[in-house]
């Protein structure tokens, strides 16, 4: 008999892709299934997008293999768009690396930088990909509270009282998910600070700057940040491409060679069309930006009245894709998650799979039409 690699042990199918099986058979059984736990964007790519790759389909160089750093106007689009959005400059040539998607620089970054048993900060409650990548390199996960007293912030002190002696990286994600907590200069800075007292790899995975947020923030907008860090960024959710897998990751010359060595090992470069789409959503600006927020405005008041029927609070000045919210005293997320499911026919997303900081807590998605909001309240009236 076969057996699978050891490092499989540590880690378990993840949890969407188990939970969406039985969704998927409840729908199939005729169940109303209103799914609100996936932050996956259902609203379409501006027109000039899917023009621009629909196009590219008759460019000679269209089906070839692309260069594993993607064409050169594409990096010069990622690097205009963090010049514009974020005032950070960058060298396109040297500091930053496309991604099919920013999910699989996580991995990169991972196999790039962590020998086994390095240690990896990791935020709890975080993206659980973090933990999952770092047990799979055969480095070891090293959790750091987050919790509503800090405002899903670091205790800094309470690290420093730590042994960091084999801390080779730090994952942070702001604004966070899933708590919707934005980031700050000051809290860049401690990182920044941190990242270079202890030697520790900064990585800030920054998805959601641009759903629902007045203040887009980079960790790049702290000086000397580019000694110490590299940042993740994707076109996800900022202009609805989350199938099309288009992110990036930017950082100093050495930093980014170092990923594009395991990267070019791993892939054959991204499809032309989708790089030329790419570069039409990098084109867009404020006006992109305000017509989604509108629609998102809309869906979160009404997430808000829905959060409120299940008896949950939350944070109104929360950003990004979901709704962080509260259940009452006493009752355990998943247990609540799944008599939604079987009771109203409602999908949520426990707030455990997140990490054990997420017990007493659910994730709702902005990814639902209103529509679909409105029937998930009248169930409850």
């Amino acid at each position: 008999m076969i057996t699978t690699a050891k490092r499989l042990e540590t880690v378990q199918e993840y949890y969407f892709s188990r939970k969406l099986k039985e969704v998927r058979q409840l729908m199939s059984e005729g169940k109303p299934i209103i799914n609100m736990g996936i932050g996956s964007p259902d609203l379409a790519p501006h027109s000039s997008v899917i023009e621009a790759i629909q196009n590219a389909m008759f460019d000679d160089q269209a089906h070839e293999y692309q260069s594993y750093q993607g064409l050169p106007d594409l990096r010069k689009g990622m690097a205009n768009f963090y010049a514009n959005q974020f005032k950070v400059e960058f060298d396109f040539n040297s500091e930053i690396l496309p991604l099919m998607g920013s999910k699989e620089g996580i991995m990169h970054i991972a196999l790039a930088f962590l020998n086994e048993d390095d240690e990896v900060l990791i935020p709890n409650p975080g993206y659980p990909t973090y933990a999952s990548v770092t047990e799979l390199v055969q480095a070891k996960s090293v959790f750091y509270d987050l919790n509503e007293a800090t405002n899903w912030q670091p205790d800094f002190e309470k690290l420093e009282q730590q042994d960091l002696s084999k801390v080779k990286l730090m994952w942070v994600n702001y604004p966070h998910m899933p708590s919707g907590t934005n980031a700050t200069l000051e809290l860049y800075q401690k990182l920044i600070a941190f990242g270079k007292k202890h030697q520790i790899l900064i990585v800030n995975d920054n998805p959601y700057s641009f759903v629902l947020n007045d203040n887009p923030m980079s960790i790049f907008q702290v000086d000397g940040s580019k000694e110490i860090a590299l940042e993740l960024n994707s076109l996800s959710k900022t202009f609805n491409m989350a199938g099309w897998r288009v992110g990036m990751v930017l950082g100093n010359k050495t930093l980014i060679d170092a990923v594009l060595k395991v990267k070019s090992n791993m892939d054959s470069g991204m499809f032309y069309g989708i790089q030329k789409g790419a570069i039409a959503a990098l084109k867009l600006g404020k006006d992109w930006f305000e017509s989604q927020n509108i629609i998102y405005t809309k869906r979160r008041n009404l997430i808000f009245e829905l959060a409120k029927k299940m008896h949950c609070t939350f944070d109104t000045n929360a950003v990004g894709l979901f709704v962080w919210a509260k259940l009452p005293t006493g009752i355990a997320s998943e247990e609540f998650i799944d008599n939604l499911l079987y009771e109203k026919h409602i999908f949520l997303t426990p707030g455990t799979i997140f990490g054990s900081n997420g017990e007493g807590y659910i994730r709702f998605s902005l990814c639902v039409k209103e529509e679909n909001i409105i029937k998930a309240i009248n169930r409850f009236s």
